[in-house]
């Protein structure tokens, strides 16, 4: 049996990769996550008597917990979500970031590599360590032209640099060590279980309460989004069949402003809560002081990971819209207790 190293596991797009390898493969998971704030128990609740399903909870940056842990489930590959991913919360507070982001990724990846050596034969030569990053490090694009995977990085804010950082220590323990690794970048996810300080959720949200829905600037940032289990999809094609020290970019072929996005959500509420006193939603927009360094477009060339593994979304804006407002409509509980305090649904990221 394949066992699978997941990193984050409790959080949005690790929490949904968690469900959808058990779901889609015989493969075990030794799921480790700190359970910081954006880590929740509650989005495991249903893999709680899954013998496939081992948590622990635990910090990346702890070397003697990742090697017991490598070693005790003869693990066969990583997959690396552990991150802080705010770039609001990067602005209030850096040095989180650069503790998870870049020194847990080290960490990491040496007790990966010392693992990967004491292996021999197959084994050895299956062994993979999956880095999933993100397409900020390659900072802001004009209104034209699509980040590939020989883009230059770029990265503008403490996540991203961070990020940044992160993907060149998985390329230089692929090509100074030889470690097997793998790095996807991906553009904006959205959908299930995602902490409601992200756009869509925060939304969905605020609206539903009749709450201001704070946009910045003039809602004209672009990026192109991803449904979250399309890019478990593609994070699962790349560890089945993926280049050892290659780079592959996924995107949702959706590229949206802010304000689109916003827009698209209110007239989703609409039709989805027609009693609701705050109809139209859209009337709860409004506009807000940017943040500092907020890049201005991203959008992503997945076109290699086309060509060669034949990934492609399955899931439009729309549909994969629809599909997320409706789980957040019929989760209220997952929502209430995520949102039981230590998080209020306030700005951050101002920078004074």
């Amino acid at each position: 049996m394949l066992t699978i190293l997941v990193t984050g596991g409790a959080g949005f797009i690790g929490g949904n990769f968690v469900h959808h390898i058990l779901e889609t493969t015989d493969a075990r998971v030794v799921n480790l996550d700190l359970l910081t704030y954006a880590g929740n128990l509650d989005t495991l609740a249903n893999l709680k008597d899954n013998p496939r399903h081992v948590f622990v909870q635990g910090d990346i940056a702890d070397p003697a917990l990742v090697a017991r842990l490598l070693a005790e489930y003869d693990v066969d590959a990583v997959v690396n979500f552990a991150a802080e991913s705010h770039v609001d919360r990067s602005i209030d507070g850096p040095a989180q970031f650069v503790q998870t982001n870049v020194v847990g990724t080290f960490n990491l990846l040496d007790c990966s590599r010392a693992h990967w050596a004491k292996r021999s034969g197959a084994a050895k030569e299956a062994f993979r360590f999956l880095h999933v990053s993100t397409d900020e490090v390659y900072g802001s694009l004009g209104p034209t032209g699509l980040f590939t995977e020989s883009t230059p990085y770029a990265p503008n804010s403490p996540y991203s640099a961070s990020k940044a950082a992160s993907d060149h220590l998985v390329r230089a323990w692929f090509h100074t060590y030889g470690l097997p690794v793998l790095t996807t970048n991906c553009s904006n996810n959205y959908g299930p279980y995602q902490f409601p300080e992200k756009l869509i959720p925060l939304m969905i949200l605020k609206a539903q309460r009749g709450e201001s829905l704070p946009i910045y600037g003039d809602g004209g940032n672009v990026r192109d989004w991803l449904y979250v289990i399309d890019h478990c999809r593609a994070i699962l094609r790349v560890l089945e069949a993926g280049r050892p020290g290659e780079v592959y970019n996924v995107g949702g072929n959706s590229e949206k402003t802010n304000l689109e996005v916003v827009d698209t959500l209110c007239a989703l509420l609409d039709e989805r809560l027609p009693e609701s006193p705050y109809r139209p939603h859209a009337g709860l927009k409004a506009f807000v002081k940017d943040r500092p360094g907020h890049d201005r477009r991203y959008a992503i060339d997945a076109g290699k990971l086309k060509r060669e593994l034949g990934w492609e979304p399955t899931e439009t804006f729309e549909s994969g819209m629809r599909l997320t407002v409706d789980w957040y409509l019929d989760h209220p509980d997952w929502c209430r207790r995520v949102t039981d305090g230590s998080y209020l649904g306030e700005r951050l990221g101002a920078a004074g």
